[in-house]
């Protein structure tokens, strides 16, 4: 097969692998590849995700359709957590598979390709120790909003996960090649840095000082870097909240007043057999820390319905939780099990059926919640970073600080701040009316209180 000359790469699941998909298309640009619109490339990457059933299934389908009406087919790799977890399985169940790269090894993956253009199968599904990020060219064209990852990998080990066994134990990136990257990021053209991690708010390192810093200490360092106007970070687990992260909400302008914060049941029960090693309460106190230090913090989520044993009073346990912190966004799932994890061969596991009918109920209440949400800020003045062009004429897009997508006549280049009148809001975006920049706007311009937010009420602090 010859070396090729073009590429497209494919990610699916979870913003890593948005971020690593990026990066592997600048290893690839960086030899002399470039990019080529689906059906006429030489080289397919699909960026797999593991966490679902159906994940390794779905990437076979894709495999199977870039077979072209020719006969011919491209450069085929599979990165990922999929290629992690099945690695050599993959090209033995699909011939036409050329690479096989693991989300810790794919800085080789131009060297991956070689192997491959000479005629040998290449499988790479390493972990070492040294970091693959020094081996990555630096950032040199981006968005007005850019993903960086700051940690990898998960200690945690909840019984129903294959993150620790596809990323890793948990390592944090140094602290200087996470500001250098920033600032690179903000040279190309980032003017919001969102700081990505399986679990993110467990980054720790030393500062330039040789300090001890936790993941406020960074945010607190990258607020510092000129044309810097927005951070976010994803994901976290609720035992990394620490107190200077919930006092950083409320004392660091440019840190969104978003947090993603998983609990997953509202049962106890559930909450040890997933081994999350928190309490519904103790979660719900970190809520109370965080509403205190930011009240007009949107809170976002994920759940598990149907985790093996669970019962109607365990799941209705979780439609309480849910009821008491009113969230503005929120992701649910069926359980499913996922081979080589303990919950996988737990006993009671719940009908499908069951599951079902338990995920129509939440996702009605959680679709409810973001859609009060977001009417409650019609009528209020706020503003959005412009990323995209809308589909009519004359129309942008942005992000609020809520994260919210925002609609606006305007022609604001993509990248710039820009104040809105919110003047309509449905399930999954606002509309808005752009305002003069003398108007004033500033981040913290939707109410202070929670309880001028409907759907805040009934959180209790």
């Amino acid at each position: 097969m010859p070396n090729p000359r073009t590429f497209q790469i494919k990610s699916f699941g979870c913003q890593m692998n948005v971020y690593d998909g990026e990066r592997m298309a600048e290893l690839l640009e960086a030899e002399g590849l470039a990019a080529a619109a689906p059906g006429e490339a030489d080289l397919v990457v699909l960026n797999t995700c593991h966490i679902r059933e159906k994940a390794a299934e779905k990437v076979y389908s894709e495999i199977g359709r870039l077979k072209r009406e020719d006969g011919s087919r491209p450069m085929i790799a599979v990165a990922g957590c999929v290629a992690q977890a099945e690695g050599a399985e993959i090209p033995r169940r699909a011939p036409s598979v050329d690479i096989v790269v693991g989300p810790q090894a794919y800085h080789r993956l131009p060297a991956l390709v070689g192997e491959a253009a000479a005629g040998r199968r290449a499988v790479d599904t390493d972990m070492p120790l040294a970091s693959k990020f020094g081996a990555l060219p630096k950032r040199r064209r981006q968005g007005p909003s850019a993903f960086l990852t700051v940690q990898e990998g998960c200690d945690k080990f909840c019984t129903y996960c294959v993150v620790p066994y596809t990323r890793g134990a948990e390592v944090s990136r140094p602290w200087a090649a996470v500001i250098d990257e920033a600032r690179a990021l903000v040279d190309a053209g980032a003017k919001e840095i969102t700081l990505l991690g399986q679990n993110v708010n467990a980054w720790e390192g030393e500062d330039e000082g040789g300090r001890t810093q936790g993941l406020d200490g960074l945010i607190r360092a990258l607020d510092r870097i000129p044309g810097l106007a927005r951070i976010r970070y994803t994901t976290s687990h609720p035992n990394d909240m620490r107190e200077g992260l919930i006092r950083a909400h409320g004392e660091v302008e440019t840190l969104m007043p978003y947090l993603h914060l998983p609990v997953q049941s509202g049962s106890d029960r559930v909450l040890r057999a997933m081994n999350r090693s928190h309490s519904a309460d103790r979660y719900l106190r970190v809520l109370e820390r965080v509403r205190a230090a930011r009240p007009d913090i949107a809170l976002s989520g994920d759940f598990i319905v149907g985790f093996p044993g669970e019962t109607e009073a365990e799941f209705e346990a979780t439609l309480e939780i849910v009821r008491a912190v009113n969230y503005a966004q929120a992701y649910s799932f069926k359980y499913s099990p996922r081979p080589g994890t303990p919950a996988a061969t737990m006993e009671g596991q719940v009908p499908a059926e069951v599951q079902d009918e338990r995920l129509q109920r939440l996702q009605a209440l959680l679709n409810a919640q973001q859609l009060a949400f977001n009417r409650a800020t019609v009528g209020k003045r706020t503003t959005i970073l412009v990323e995209r062009d809308g589909k009519r004429p004359g129309q942008r897009v942005g992000k609020s600080p809520w994260l919210q997508s925002v609609h606006v006549k305007t022609d604001a280049p993509l990248g710039s701040l820009v104040g809105v009148d919110v003047v309509e809001a449905g399930p999954n975006s606002l509309r808005g009316t752009a305002i003069p920049a003398e108007g004033g706007v500033s981040f913290r311009n939707v109410p202070a209180r929670p309880e001028e937010i409907p759907a805040f009420a009934g959180m209790t602090a």
